[in-house]
């Protein structure tokens, strides 16, 4: 259960510190591979969450969290460099902690498997706040449709710490459930927020997420060890495949979350930033409750009668004009296996459709094309005539 507090007020609680006098010998070996990690020319803000990964990971693949269902776990917000970046302009910044699907089939259809979720546990939520054990947050919320969402305010020029709980597992996404299935992964997604001139949280500052799977209580424990086990078994060459497990896990800067797009995929949360995006903050709160789904259904004649002439036939326009023609396409083809008394094989082309001219997308695409994970892709090269470039 989240309350909501109209002032200000700090949650600091003895119990945390317990907690983290048990995390601070894991902590402080931590330290040093953490403040490797970090980036000079990185953003402002670290998200650690103190969970261990997987030993069971491959070298250049994404790292794996396990998680047990109900129990709180710390994610820690660290300012990297409290001198370079005092001049946010607000005193707080505000964080959206989400959890999310990481398969691309199962984001295209978050809105519906939510849905069966909420259908399935009535009064339940997804991402719950544990606010006792949480130091150094103010004003945390939860929407009631928002039930994988949580946000809360928290000052950049102090560390904070968040508590959270994810209730759902990852078979009950899975199609088929007799048992034995492998759980669907999630990310843990946070994004930050400064205050923009409208003295609104929508400048965006950081977004940065970690792949996780959630399993029954204790269950996490259990996959851990036996992933230890395994990698134990295997000689010193077959080790060296797999990365290091660590205590921690240091959430990756991603991209800002969409703004650009209304897709009917988008929830209140994103429609929001969309409307304020497009300088339609009057209208934010009559479509608080609105996905992307709901606003796109509405006709021009719907949007006039209750945003006026002017508003509605430009927010009608920018819901429904934007260019669908993608910014560059690409044809692809695998190389082609030549056969002994075979004639020339046929080069069958695909066509790549980029949204966005960033290697990200590219690699997506191709990873959609041959149903493979964008984290097998570990190299891209572009060939010229003058030779390979490395990109």
């Amino acid at each position: 259960m989240l309350f909501c507090h109209s002032q200000p007020e700090s949650y600091h609680q003895h119990s945390a510190s317990y907690i983290r006098e048990a995390l601070a010998p894991f902590l402080k070996n931590e330290e040093a591979r953490l403040m490797a990690e970090s980036n000079a020319k990185g953003s402002p803000f670290q998200y650690i969450l103190c969970a261990a990964t997987s030993p069971a990971v491959k070298q250049q693949e994404e790292t794996l969290t396990y998680l047990n269902q109900g129990q709180s776990y710390e994610i820690r917000m660290l300012n990297r460099k409290l001198v370079e970046y005092t001049d946010i302009s607000s005193k707080y910044v505000k964080s959206i902690v989400r959890v999310v699907f990481h398969d691309r089939r199962l984001q295209y259809m978050e809105h519906q498997q939510l849905e069966g979720w909420r259908w399935n546990r009535p009064g339940d939520r997804i991402l719950d706040i544990d606010i006792p054990l949480s130091v150094g947050i103010l004003e945390p919320r939860s929407h009631p449709l928002h039930l994988n969402t949580i946000e809360f305010l928290w000052d950049p020029v102090k560390n904070a710490s968040v508590f959270i709980q994810v209730n759902c597992i990852s078979t009950e996404f899975t199609p088929r459930k007799h048992g034995g299935e492998k759980g669907v992964p999630f990310r843990i997604q946070v994004d930050t927020f400064s205050i923009n001139e409208q003295g609104e949280f929508m400048e965006h500052v950081q977004s940065a997420s970690c792949q996780v799977k959630v399993f029954k209580p204790k269950g996490a424990d259990r996959k851990l060890k036996t992933d230890r086990e395994k990698i134990d078994k295997k000689d010193l060459q077959d080790r060296e495949k797999y990365q290091l497990s660590h205590e921690t896990t240091v959430l990756k800067e991603v991209g800002p979350p969409p703004l650009f797009h209304l897709l009917p995929s988008s929830s209140a949360q994103d429609t929001q930033q969309w409307l304020h995006h497009h300088r339609f903050s009057p209208f934010s709160r009559l479509f608080s409750s609105f996905s992307g789904a709901d606003l796109l259904r509405m006709s021009r004649d719907d949007l006039i009668q209750i945003c006026g002439p002017a508003d509605g036939i430009r927010l009608f326009n920018t819901m429904k004009g934007r260019s669908i023609q993608p910014r560059l396409t690409i044809y692809v083809c695998p190389q082609p296996i030549v056969k002994p008394g075979v004639g020339d094989s046929k080069l069958v082309y695909h066509a790549l459709y980029l949204e966005e001219l960033t290697l990200l997308d590219l690699s997506d695409k191709i990873a959609m094309l041959y149903s493979i994970t964008p984290q097998r892709i570990t190299h891209i090269y572009r060939q010229k005539p003058t030779g390979i470039h490395v990109l």
